[in-house]
């Protein structure tokens, strides 16, 4: 026999037809109608090649067959009923997993350096991998290869993955803290004839956003250095007399370590709204819920300031 040619709603019928041994108690138990339950015992009947319920007097007794069925038939409901109700759930206290994260240093300082310091506290068994950005983020996300992207919507132009806005940030103009050439303003004569510093995310790789929106404007800025890390940028200026775009909510870590002096642009500059990205098939995964909702909370933190 192929269980491919079953209807495996048989087995329920047989499984009250078993217990209740009363063609009417078993339809009622399963919420069918009498008649249905009839049709289903002549199909058992005819699947088993066996009889399975006899009257004898006013009773249907099971044959030694039927008798047979008994336990497995329970069995076998209960195995399908537990893979259908059991959800795996996740503990972040005792759970352990790991999750690739495919974003910027700039994200890494912002959002995952905070995310660190909250899962030490409360889920120390989850690790977070960093990726290095893909020039192509939809189809690591798709393939596997990593669990969660987060980039601006903006570069992520139409995908259609599931998604969640975490908060904007818009561009300044940042120098040495010593540079004579700016005083409390940047013109866009001066901006244009310092040399800039600009990101790219490598080679045959993308430039940032800011930076395509410059080129298509013109005229074109002198650039210096083009380098991979949005962090490192501010302190390629220091002694010099170049300038760089930063994002905001970055300048008061940046701060820290690095003399800079932050200026409003001297034109219009798209601002980013940082999103993060996932597989659809990882939208109900309990610990991969769990660890989007605590970027989310360290994300709305930060959407609660003020630009």
């Amino acid at each position: 026999m192929k269980l491919a040619g079953v209807d495996l709603n048989l087995l329920v019928a047989l499984d009250a037809l078993l217990a209740e041994r009363n063609v009417t108690r078993a339809a009622g138990r399963i919420g069918l109608s009498q008649p249905g339950m009839s049709s289903a015992l002549g199909r058992l009947r005819k699947l088993f090649a066996d009889p399975l319920l006899v009257r004898e007097g006013t009773a249907l007794v099971p044959t030694a067959r039927a008798q047979s069925l008994v336990q497995p038939v329970r069995e076998a409901l209960n195995l399908i009923e537990h893979a259908i109700e059991d959800r795996a759930g996740f503990d972040p206290a005792t759970d352990e997993c790991t999750f690739r994260v495919s974003c910027s240093d700039y994200s890494v300082l912002i959002l995952i350096a905070p995310l660190i310091r909250r899962l030490a506290a409360e889920a120390p068994g989850v690790t977070i991998q960093v990726q290095p950005r893909s020039p192509d983020p939809v189809q690591t996300l798709r393939d596997g290869e990593t669990d969660l992207v987060i980039e601006p919507v903006e570069i992520m132009g139409g995908a259609t993955l599931p998604s969640q806005r975490l908060f904007v940030d818009r561009w300044l103009c940042c120098v040495w803290d010593g540079n004579t050439q700016v005083d409390d303003t940047m013109p866009l004569e001066t901006y244009l004839r310092l040399g800039s510093v600009v990101y790219s995310m490598g080679a045959g790789k993308p430039v940032a956003l800011v930076d395509e929106h410059l080129a298509r404007l013109g005229p074109t800025r002198r650039v210096e250095f083009s380098v991979e890390s949005f962090l490192l940028a501010p302190f390629l200026l220091q002694g010099t007399d170049l300038v760089t775009l930063v994002l905001e909510r970055a300048v008061p870590l940046l701060q820290r370590t690095a003399a800079i002096r932050l200026l409003e642009p001297p034109m219009d500059l798209p601002s980013i709204t940082q999103t993060m990205w996932w597989s659809p098939v990882r939208t109900t995964d309990p610990a991969h819920s769990w660890v989007r909702a605590r970027i989310g909370e360290v994300a709305a933190a930060l959407d609660h300031t003020t630009l």
